[in-house]
């Protein structure tokens, strides 16, 4: 079992940044692919970016590469996700995931969920 708490969230301006992070409890962090995404209201969760074990490979969905970035401490068992020129559409609740599998930590069968921070971007 992991255990996952983001924090970070809040409300911020159009054109500005914020920093997510998702602590991690339980089972060694570095046992586990990492893994971002969002859901906005009225819409399905979907898939933001994602982190292999020693962080040495991240995936992203392909409308947020270049504002978004994905990283790992491990000597913490945190893991980072740095917003960039954010725009309205960016809010939603965001959530970190976890699994053994960098290909599942894609998708929402990932085996561990955090509870999720809300990021509000006003125009």
């Amino acid at each position: 079992q992991v255990q996952l708490v983001e924090s970070g969230g809040g409300l911020v301006q159009a054109g500005g940044s914020l920093r997510l992070s998702c602590a991690t409890s339980g089972r060694t962090f570095t046992t586990y692919a990492m893994g971002w995404f969002r859901q906005a209201p009225g819409k399905e969760r979907e898939f933001v970016a994602a982190i292999n074990w020693s962080g040495d490979t991240t995936y992203y969905t392909d409308s947020l590469k270049g504002r978004f970035t994905i990283s790992r401490d491990n000597t913490k068992n945190t893991v980072y996700l740095q917003m960039n020129s954010l725009k309205p559409e960016d809010t939603a609740v965001y959530y970190c995931a976890a699994d053994i599998s960098l290909w599942v930590v894609q998708t929402t069968a990932s085996a561990y969920w955090g509870q999720g921070t809300q990021v509000t971007v006003s125009s």
